[in-house]
């Protein structure tokens, strides 16, 4: 897929990095415009009645949601209502808040989470800086709780827009950030991560490709209403399915020796 300004109607799926796509700067607008309609409805619907306890039934594979900075849980509600429809039980962590913290202090609440709630083989589901958190827990001793992660819109190499952030904890999304440059040597997990990501990202410019991972590409554009897209739906039923599990690609060092980032110093200061 080359062009943006048509797009194909399903999921392009691969293990290695792709040439970003080719968009116009209206269209790109236009995206832009949606994506901040979308988010600001969806902060306004966290106000509903729904209850994460009304997730919590069902005999498949768990899933631990892990949202976005700024996000409640309640922007994950239609990947979490597809997974409990396919009889996942889904978990939230109100603990989180709006995620404000550095990415190590969330990832241990993701672990402590599980492990009072006695999980095992735990489907980790995120979006955007969530992406980031799920994986640094899997590179902790403790992380062999999780089974696999599906990460919508994450910025795995981080976001050149990061620099210009007039805050701390946005501001460790640079490429540079500590934090983040050493997930991005640590290899060893990335062949158990699907990433899910659109062929434009309003805040992400440079995408969300993982070497290493399953590379899913849908036709949608915006770095939230891609969360409510029915190829993203599509895309993380079927990681969860199994059918989405990442193959590592050659020469991409998967499987290679991690960075020890659990036990490691709390480098780069929020995030």
């Amino acid at each position: 897929m080359s062009d943006a300004t048509a797009p194909a109607t399903g999921p392009a799926r691969t293990t290695g990095t792709e040439p970003p796509v080719r968009v116009s700067l209206v269209r790109r607008a236009w995206w832009a415009a949606l994506d901040w309609w979308y988010a600001v409805r969806w902060q306004l619907r966290s106000l509903g009645p729904t209850t994460a306890d009304d997730y919590r039934s069902g005999d498949g594979q768990p899933v631990v949601v892990v949202p976005g900075v700024y996000e409640t849980w309640h922007f994950m509600r239609p990947l979490m209502d597809a997974l409990h429809d396919a009889g996942h039980p889904v978990h939230v962590l109100p603990v989180l808040r709006h995620n404000l913290r550095p990415v190590p202090e969330s990832a241990r609440e993701v672990l402590a989470y599980c492990a009072e709630q006695d999980l095992h083989g735990v489907l980790v589901v995120a979006h955007s800086k969530g992406g980031l958190i799920g994986k640094y827990a899997m590179t902790m001793p403790e992380g062999n709780r999780i089974d696999r992660m599906v990460a919508v819109s994450t910025p795995f190499g981080g976001s050149a827009y990061a620099r210009l952030a007039p805050v701390a904890h946005l501001r460790a999304f640079r490429a540079t950030d500590p934090v983040l440059a050493a997930l991005g040597r640590d290899l060893a997990v990335n062949a158990r991560i699907t990433s899910v990501y659109g062929v434009f990202d309003t805040l992400i410019p440079g995408g969300s490709a993982l070497a290493g991972a399953a590379n899913v590409r849908v036709p949608v554009g915006g770095h939230f209403r891609i969360l409510g897209a029915r190829q993203t739906r599509e895309a993380v039923l079927a990681a969860a399915a199994g059918s989405g599990a990442a193959r590592p690609a050659l020469g991409s060092g998967a499987g290679e020796p991690g960075a020890g980032l659990g036990p490691g110093p709390e480098a780069g200061g929020p995030a």
